[in-house]
């Protein structure tokens, strides 16, 4: 396994380009299917969270900051860590431009450097899928949490697992691209239970790709067809990405 330290790892190597920090919102989020990917993520994170103001909140592998943004603009006391200088930079211009007060810091998410419980709630949002050792981090995730943590992955049993699977391959051929792994539900839920954290809130996005959704790049195909999709049943079982809210055990 590559050791947190590694930069040669793409979760390392591929943030630190600067042109990828500066594309990286209008990729991820960018067009109609983007803005709802946006959309709902900000959505989840009010629901999951509650009471947002003067909660002291970390944001780990915040990237560009558009998470700590959003919560820092709701009155939470965000501090954001990220292992990347350069998506870092962009995260602080975008904070200055905003007149939203952030604590921006260069961090590694496998050794978080905070005493534990330190923060009310920690979130972590694309960073399991791609993290050298995703179970280090989030052990440290919950460490690093008096209540709860919010963080997202890809599902094993939605369509990612076939895309996850292609992207390994291509690589594995010497191709450049992001090869992510997938998560059952159970393999999380154990790895959170021996933190000390169990399932809270769980929601589901899409039964259909992502990908095809942006294919067709029409937001009225995408939520008509899911809300299908949801009504028959399949996005409870198939729907992916799974962003989770869990939170601590209180000893009986």
């Amino acid at each position: 396994m590559t050791e947190p330290h590694d930069r040669r790892h793409y979760s390392y190597s591929a943030y630190a380009d600067p042109k990828m920090a500066r594309t990286f919102d209008d990729s991820r989020f960018g067009g109609p299917i983007g803005e709802l990917v946006a959309g709902t993520q900000a959505h989840v994170l009010a629901n999951f969270i509650g009471r947002i103001n003067e909660r002291s909140i970390l944001d780990v592998g915040t990237g560009t900051g558009r998470a700590a943004l959003l919560l820092a603009r709701g009155g939470a006391k965000v501090t954001a860590v990220d292992a990347s200088e350069q998506m870092l930079a962009v995260a602080r211009r975008r904070a200055a431009q905003q007149s939203v007060k952030v604590n921006f810091m260069l961090g590694d998410a496998h050794k978080l450097d905070f005493k534990d419980r330190s923060f009310d709630i920690a979130v972590s949002l694309r960073v399991l899928m791609h993290a050298p050792d995703w179970r280090q981090c989030m052990a440290e995730l919950c460490r690093v949490s008096e209540r709860l943590v919010i963080f997202d992955y890809p599902s094993a049993a939605s369509a990612a697992l076939i895309h996850s699977l292609t992207r390994r391959v291509v690589r594995a051929a010497g191709g450049r691209t992001e090869a992510y792994r997938v998560f059952t539900d159970r393999t999380i839920a154990k790895a959170l239970d021996r933190s000390g954290f169990r399932v809270r809130s769980v929601h589901r996005q899409f039964v259909l790709p992502i990908q095809l959704h942006r294919i067709i790049g029409s937001r009225r195909f995408t939520l008509f067809t899911e809300d299908i999709l949801k009504r028959v049943g399949l996005l409870r079982v198939f729907g992916s990405p799974v962003t989770l809210c869990a939170e601590r055990c209180v000893p009986s």
